[in-house]
């Protein structure tokens, strides 16, 4: 193996000229962490945002190379390889990867073993490389956020983004009644792929459609456009409902999901 690896490495803020691809060493992994060979990784907003400056300096040092989540297969885990031996598929994502550590735009990362999951799967890794920021993200907002339950009936607003359509097949999976909006009547039929039972064709105004079909409201929302139809979305839930927004925003804090969890799930 080469001592080097390619990688993309930010210097500074800016346009997206100010992403260079350069030579660096491979990390060397300590007692607690894990070197992985990245097979794959996912482009997040987030990463934009720290690119173009918005990220404060406690969060974000520089150089670094970006990327918060990425999969790929176990390089050397020392003291940690009955848990990932050499050549296993791992997913990892956040815990200041791609911020305060280097991330997963490269051929390779270090990781705690904290944050580094064995995954059994045989997805292709173009499209396991898309999953570990969006299903924590939605496995958090469904179960440590809105505390779902087999039974529930849940309201997604904004249901063919990312974490809508994700979120309705674990809901759905769960026993849950899944609802969703869309702008767009074609996309019904995806919707309805995903385990959405009803579809609400969103005009900026909802309530009215689902206090409709259900008069007492929801018992969970989860907001997925925004400050917008935040208001709208409240009046669909019970009383003593939950409401629950993306939590890549600043109106609630992120609540991380354990990773293992969500790709069981999905495969079930």
């Amino acid at each position: 193996m080469s001592n080097t690896m390619r990688a993309v490495v930010m210097h500074t803020a800016g346009g997206p000229e100010v992403l260079k691809i350069e030579n660096r060493p491979i990390p060397t992994p300590k007692d607690g962490q894990v070197l992985i060979r990245i097979r794959a990784f996912g482009l997040n907003r987030s990463e934009m945002f720290t690119r173009q400056g918005h990220s404060p300096p406690s969060a974000v040092t520089l150089p670094r190379i970006l990327g918060i989540e990425a999969v790929g297969t176990v390089e050397a885990a020392p003291g940690s390889s009955d848990r990932f031996p050499q050549g296993v598929t791992v997913a990892t994502c956040m815990g200041d990867m791609g911020r305060l550590f280097d991330g997963g735009y490269a051929e390779y990362t270090c990781v705690p073993v904290g944050q580094c999951q064995v995954i059994k799967t045989e997805l292709p890794w173009d499209v396991l490389g898309a999953m570990p920021e969006m299903l924590q993200t939605a496995w958090g907002s469904l179960f440590e956020g809105l505390d779902l339950k087999k039974g529930d009936t849940l309201l997604i607003r904004g249901g063919t983004t990312s974490i809508g359509l994700a979120a309705a097949a674990i809901a759905k999976n769960h026993g849950v009644t899944v609802l969703a909006t869309t702008r767009n009547p074609s996309s019904q039929s995806l919707l309805e792929k995903s385990g959405v039972t009803k579809v609400f064709i969103d005009s900026g105004s909802i309530a009215e459609q689902v206090k409709a079909e259900y008069p007492d409201g929801v018992e969970s929302v989860l907001e997925l456009v925004g400050a917008t139809t935040l208001k709208d979305s409240l009046r669909c839930a019970k009383p003593k409902g939950t409401i629950r927004d993306d939590p890549r925003t600043k109106v609630v804090r992120r609540v991380l999901a354990r990773l293992d969890k969500t790709s069981r799930k999905l495969q079930e």
